[in-house]
């Protein structure tokens, strides 16, 4: 007998006529569909005419529910993995499931569709050459500023989501972090009625929501402009490494000299950097 197949299923994040044609006949095919809150994903089978039975699987019984969901791919069985609205596994339940059946050998097929991550990066306006998705920060404040502070010198766009009771919290805490300047954008209610992109730095947006309830309702997505401060740990790191190349072909007095025009660092601290790494 042929293993099942697990699908992991992205799933409309607002708008119900997100769902893609190929993840509505995958649901309808399989053999049953572990949701993260069958509540939630009803409306969603019953707008598409879906009648495939479900079965719970969230953060807190995935892993006891992880031993028989395994059992029944092993046997054959198809399973549809689907989260609340997006993608499964980004900020939501699956990675026991995903990772333990990639573990034996199963077969796992993504059907891609809708994600609040990809949405909000797209139309947000901040660079997407590099982006850091950092996900839900630490419910408790001095956990979330710690954190935070980790991550003032990233220099790629900083990704995370919130929820509504929590979000002036953590905007008070990534202006503190970040600094109050900082360019920033708030996605809020994405693909549904009262779609917001707020476009600002982290002060601003801050005001916005603390002055107007309306804003502060729904599911968010925090998107911060990377740090544009090289850290002194990598300009150590990249002088050192200049130096090693520069001694290999020069002496050392017209290695250092080199070195100090490129970097604007004095030949004094550079030459006794350089001392060192020519005698090791």
């Amino acid at each position: 007998m042929s293993k099942g197949v697990l699908y992991v299923v992205a799933t409309p994040i607002g708008n119900l006529d997100d769902l893609t044609p190929r993840a509505v006949e995958i649901l309808k095919q399989v053999d049953f569909i572990a949701a993260e809150d069958t509540r939630h994903t009803r409306p969603l089978l019953r707008h598409y005419a879906i009648d495939t039975p479900m079965r719970s699987l969230h953060q807190f019984n995935e892993r006891a529910k992880m031993e028989t969901l395994l059992a029944e791919l092993d046997q054959g069985s198809s399973i549809a993995l689907v989260s609340d609205a997006g993608t499964p596994l980004i900020s939501d339940p699956g990675f026991p499931l995903v990772r333990g059946y990639a573990a034996v050998g199963g077969e796992i097929v993504p059907i891609p569709g809708a994600s609040a991550l990809a949405c909000a990066l797209s139309a947000a306006g901040l660079p997407t050459d590099r982006f850091l998705f950092a996900g839900f920060p630490p419910r408790s404040r001095s956990q979330r500023q710690k954190w935070l502070q980790d991550l003032t010198t990233e220099r790629a766009t900083l990704v995370f989501y919130e929820a509504s009771h929590r979000v002036v919290e953590s905007l008070e805490d990534m202006s503190a972090s970040f600094g109050s300047e900082r360019d920033a954008v708030i996605a809020r209610e994405m693909t549904k009625t009262y779609e917001t992109f707020l476009r600002g730095n982290l002060e601003s947006l801050l005001q916005i929501l603390q002055q107007d309830e309306d804003q502060r309702k729904g599911e968010f997505v925090i998107l911060i402009e990377g740090s544009t401060v090289v850290s002194q740990t990598r300009v150590e790191v990249d002088v050192e490494q200049m130096l090693i190349t520069l001694l290999a072909e020069l002496p050392l007095k017209q290695a250092v000299s080199l070195a100090s025009k490129v970097t604007g660092i004095k030949k004094n601290k550079l030459y006794n950097q350089a001392l060192e790494l020519s005698r090791t």
